[in-house]
């Protein structure tokens, strides 16, 4: 069973999205929050699989929510998938950096919603192709860092420099193996052991990682689905 948190402060919105999961096999709904001071006191409480996070809301907005849900030990297994409207582009940097583990907007499809937090709750990030591309739009207006950040990368072999390098540009895992010429289950291994060497959560904390380091960069990056 996954347990999902729903995070908005609109009631209709949160009433929509709990018949939705409800009504779906295997999902169930443990509370709703209507700011995010509230979503992070339900958290500690409930302890869900997956908290669908609307990023803006009252006393508490969605980002500073999903710090502190992510920073808590008592709750860091707990996933966030932000959901978001085209006019927030200046909060897809600010959340992922958060500890987010996901990011959707808010006109998805239900079946993509349903697949979005099947996948995160597997412990994969997710990201909408538009959003990746407004991920790798921020990078490039950013000014280049002064110097790279290597030590974030010592222990890192140069194939998985280059597994990480092609998850920043999008690339799934089935992308990668034929990309590389390796099997899937090879390509798995690298990137858990990425996952595990690098200290993050999922693949969309690896997309950061790989910019931040200077190993990604704007040139060359395609949008496409994290998964």
């Amino acid at each position: 069973m996954i347990r999902v948190l729903i995070a908005d402060d609109q009631a209709l919105l949160r009433g929509s999205f709990r018949l939705l999961v409800d009504l779906t096999p295997d999902f169930t709904t443990v509370a709703e929050a209507g700011t995010g001071a509230e979503a992070v006191t339900l958290t500690e409480q409930h302890r869900p699989d997956v908290v669908l996070m609307d990023v803006r809301m009252p006393e508490m907005d969605g980002i500073e929510a999903t710090r502190r849900i992510c920073a808590d030990p008592t709750t860091s297994g707990t996933r966030v998938i932000i959901l978001t409207t085209f006019d927030l582009d200046e909060y897809v940097y600010g959340a992922l950096r958060a500890g987010a583990s996901g990011f959707l907007l808010k006109d998805t499809p239900p079946a993509d919603l349903l697949a979005g937090i099947r996948v995160v709750a597997a412990g994969e990030g997710l990201l909408a192709p538009t959003v990746t591309r407004r991920l790798i739009d921020e990078f490039a207006r950013r000014p280049e860092p002064a110097r790279p950040l290597p030590r974030r990368l010592d222990g890192v072999t140069e194939r998985e420099r280059e597994v990480l390098a092609l998850i920043a540009r999008g690339l799934s895992n089935s992308e990668l193996a034929a990309h590389l010429s390796l099997s899937l289950a090879t390509v798995k291994t690298h990137v858990g052991r990425l996952l595990t060497k690098l200290a993050v959560r999922d693949r969309a904390q690896l997309v950061i990682v790989a910019y931040e380091t200077g190993l990604a960069g704007p040139g060359g990056s395609r949008p496409t689905d994290l998964g």
